[in-house]
């Protein structure tokens, strides 16, 4: 007999995170510890509960400015080496609490050079912080794989100095590359030099697209910066008719199966969609789209990957096929290497869910 598909099954579940940001998932107890460790006073709240419910209450304000504030809290927390390792690490155990077993997290490491540390140490405590990490919960028995992700701001101009940290570190734990920050009037083509220098040493990227901007932003990320992966991308959605009719955008995605970071809490939260029900997560997925189902900030959002899994699952009726679909579509579109791949989707996959569907 199946197990029902709600929270406590989706816990159990293996999960696959492609889509989480690093300085949007950090525990109130952290940011509060570092912030009286590093000299840090803007915080609004002085216990973790109450800077808790600020910072979904803040991100889910309706306000881009409110919004933008919580991020300056946990970036500005995020200043040492040592406090990227921490949260880096806490991150991992967090995530493998939760059942997932593979994830990518990503981060700006710029974002983090304000008081004076080198871009270079940003990215080792990162990627060092998810070793540790990784392999305490996988001693304790909840075995989990971090890569990292290196974001460029797509407003600043460091875009070929990080796509050149991709390079460096790729034996090192970095997986990839993304675009992150304002992309109305930032397109991913911006700096070709970046681009290229990722395509000359064969760099993994995924680019956020398709999120603020509409299927234009798509088309650049896809043909300007060759994206993989489309971080959100769901604003394809405004080009699938009623009738079900596509666009060429829409299509090319489609026949392409260009993998798309859904992250449907985070979207309704930004305004969006008005509602997870209104929300075109299931629509896409029923399409055969290459849905996956993400957190993108879990702080801010107040979920987990099995949390948001949980959400869609209620509000659109899906089985246990539909959450190991999204999963191992996850798993496919993963920047890893074909033997891990393998492994994962033989070892730990399939059987976690046969032994849910009983």
């Amino acid at each position: 007999m199946n197990d029902p598909v709600d929270l406590a099954s989706i816990r159990q579940a293996p999960k696959v995170l492609l889509h989480d940001h690093l300085d949007g998932g950090l525990r109130p107890q952290t940011v509060l510890e570092l912030a009286a460790e590093h000299g840090y006073r803007e915080l609004p709240a002085d216990d973790a509960e109450s800077l808790g419910r600020w910072f979904r209450q803040a991100a889910d304000s309706g306000s881009l400015v409110r919004y933008l504030e919580t991020f300056a809290h946990t970036v500005g927390v995020m200043q040492t080496p040592d406090a990227v390792h921490r949260v880096a690490r806490e991150c991992a155990l967090d995530l493998a609490a939760d059942g997932v077993v593979l994830a990518e997290v990503r981060f700006a490491p710029e974002l983090a050079t304000a008081g004076g540390t080198a871009i270079e140490a940003v990215v080792e405590a990162m990627v060092d912080g998810f070793a540790v990490g990784a392999a305490e919960a996988t001693a304790a028995g909840t075995p989990i794989r971090v890569g990292a992700l290196l974001c460029a701001m797509r407003q600043a101009d460091r875009w070929e100095e990080v796509a050149g940290l991709v390079v460096r570190y790729r034996d090192a734990g970095v997986v990839g590359f993304d675009l992150a920050g304002p992309e109305i009037g930032f397109p991913p083509d911006r700096i070709p030099a970046a681009i290229d220098l990722l395509d000359r040493a064969g760099a993994h990227r995924t680019i956020h697209a398709g999120e603020a901007a509409g299927t234009d932003s798509i088309r650049a990320a896809l043909d300007g910066a060759r994206a993989e992966r489309l971080g959100h991308g769901i604003r394809i959605a405004d080009e699938v008719a009623g009738d079900g009719a596509l666009g060429p955008v829409v299509r090319r995605v489609l026949d392409e199966q260009v993998p798309l970071e859904v992250a449907p809490s985070s979207n309704v939260q930004t305004g969006a969609y008005p509602s997870l029900a209104g929300h075109p997560v299931d629509r896409l997925h029923r399409l055969g789209f290459a849905v996956t189902v993400n957190t993108d900030n879990r702080l801010m959002s107040g979920v987990s990957a099995s949390s948001e899994l949980a959400d869609v699952a209620a509000a659109f009726g899906w089985s246990w096929d539909d959450v190991q679909t999204v999963t191992e579509r996850a798993l496919a579109a993963a920047f890893l290497d074909d033997a891990e791949r393998a492994r994962l989707l033989t070892d730990v996959v399939r059987p976690g869910y046969a032994a849910l569907r009983g």
